[in-house]
């Protein structure tokens, strides 16, 4: 019993996923723990957003997703050198993400890891490409980012 008399409230746990921890509680078993990120709600419109770009064939806007890695890819080493790897949205829609490992740490991810990061959208017919998940040295572009467990890799 808690002190006012009420029914003590269940504690939050925090589940150890690969990737994005999880948090549950009795109110939600869906929220991620995440007090570094910003809120919840950002991976859900984020997926909204991409939809409607992808039915409009639109480009070149940040976006934050929440997803898990469908498959890694070998490296683009062509230019910039960029980490590759597909990513399943919570609806199914997959993006090929190029994470420029000139400007930021490669990650190390496997098939079924959870992230959450923030990009720059472009479409393509496949589904789309995110890139500019890093930060911009020059300080012109917005940056991104990929966070996979308690790491923020930009």
């Amino acid at each position: 019993m808690g002190l006012d008399g009420s029914a003590p409230e269940k504690p939050t746990t925090i589940v150890a996923d690969r990737g994005v921890p999880k948090a549950t509680s009795a109110l939600s078993d869906t929220s991620p723990a995440t007090p570094s990120l910003p809120p919840a709600s950002g991976p859900d419109r984020g997926m909204r957003r991409v939809e409607k770009a992808f039915a409009s064939r639109e480009s070149g806007f940040m976006v934050t997703l929440e997803a898990r890695v469908s498959k890694t890819l070998r490296d683009d080493d062509e230019g910039s050198r960029h980490q590759r790897f597909l990513i399943a949205l919570a609806n199914g829609r997959t993006l090929l993400v190029a994470h420029n490992i000139d400007l930021a740490d490669r990650i190390p991810l496997e098939r079924g890891d959870r992230i959450r990061l923030r990009g720059q959208y472009e479409w393509n017919e496949r589904g789309g490409v995110l890139h500019w998940t890093h930060r911009d040295p020059a300080g012109r572009h917005a940056g991104g980012w990929v966070q996979f467990g308690n790491r923020r890799y930009e």
